[in-house]
């Protein structure tokens, strides 16, 4: 990078987008949604503008989004989308385009990387570079990744769950899962038809998961009031729903995230297992918050677990630490050139 050439940080999460500026910090934290024109395709509304639309647009209108489980599932939206936050930050006329460096999946195939380096380049980056992000939510969340000890960390996000350990500065053994806060609110959403015939959209359902959610039972169960659409008679209903409904609902969800937490506990070297068993799991990520998630993993694995500060901010953050200390960690990036 030009040490004159202005500087960007973004982690591309399937739910937000968040952009970290140089001596700013987080300069943008917004649905990662854009709402499209479905005759002329073309771009209506980008971010929170559109996240308000969501659920209310008519047929003519459809909200997208661009991201699928952490990758690029539409070229053409997220370059829009990209372009639209850089000028934002930057201004429109700008004498230097900037260096962007984008945190992606660890597990993203060679094409899913090239797609989103090719994107932040035709977005107007100068030179656009990944870091992965487990590496990232470690940075973020305050680990020393580069020393020679192991330091494991769980990121659910809203299209995956990946989990990792780290040493000397990169991943040792990796586990990634395409299951995570979509997920969830997808399950929450099936449940309350099944058990309460009522179609609800996926604003309730991530309301319910945040109000009352919970992994395990809590000593004192929590309720809510949410709306839909009964499915029998079509019309709108009010009903309570509690902490034991969302248990039941997320209980297969969860398992796949456990499962890929056990498979790097499992691949991990005994040295580095000793590590983790005596400093714990780090989770980050919005869903990482769910509550008593930390305790049931811990329960299951042995393994002490605690949530990371501001979960949901961790790979920024860690995106933003490598941004201004680059020449440490360039071995683990990627670059457009």
């Amino acid at each position: 990078m030009n040490f004159f050439s202005p500087r960007l940080g973004i982690d591309l999460g399937t739910k937000n987008i968040r952009v970290y500026y140089p001596g700013k910090g987080i300069v943008v934290n917004e649905p990662s949604v854009v709402v499209v024109d479905a005759t002329t395709q073309k771009i209506i509304a980008i971010g929170k503008e559109a996240a308000e639309m969501l659920g209310r647009t008519p047929e003519s209108i459809v909200a997208v989004y661009p991201l699928s489980s952490g990758v690029i599932a539409n070229f053409r939206v997220t370059e829009s989308m990209l372009t639209y936050y850089i000028n934002r930050v930057g201004g429109r006329i700008r004498l230097v385009k900037p260096d962007i460096m984008v945190a992606i999946p660890a597990g993203v195939t060679s094409t899913e990387r090239r797609a989103v380096l090719d994107a932040a380049v035709t977005a107007g980056a100068r030179n656009a570079y990944v870091i992965r992000k487990p590496i990232a939510a470690a940075l973020g969340a305050g680990i020393a990744i580069g020393a020679p000890t192991g330091n494991m960390v769980i990121d659910i996000g809203a299209g995956t769950s990946e989990v990792a350990v780290l040493s000397l500065g990169d991943i040792v053994a990796y586990s990634s899962v395409r299951v995570a806060g979509n997920a969830i609110d997808q399950a929450v959403t099936n449940y309350i038809r099944r058990k309460y015939n009522l179609v609800i959209g996926e604003k309730t359902a991530e309301q319910i998961k945040i109000k009352v959610g919970a992994a395990s039972k809590l000593k004192k169960e929590l309720t809510t009031e949410i709306s839909g659409s009964n499915t029998i008679t079509g019309l709108p209903e009010a009903i309570i729903v509690s902490t034991e409904d969302v248990v039941n609902a997320i209980k297969e969800e969860l398992s796949q995230i456990i499962l890929a937490v056990k498979t790097v506990l499992q691949k991990t070297p005994p040295e580095l297992a000793s590590d983790v068993m005596d400093k714990g799991i780090v989770m980050t990520g919005g869903s990482a918050q769910l509550r008593n998630f930390d305790s049931l993993l811990t329960k299951i694995t042995g393994v002490p677990c605690q949530v990371a500060e501001e979960p949901e901010l961790c790979i920024i953050k860690g995106t933003g630490i490598a941004l201004d200390n680059l020449e440490t960690y360039r071995r683990t990036l990627v670059s457009s050139r």
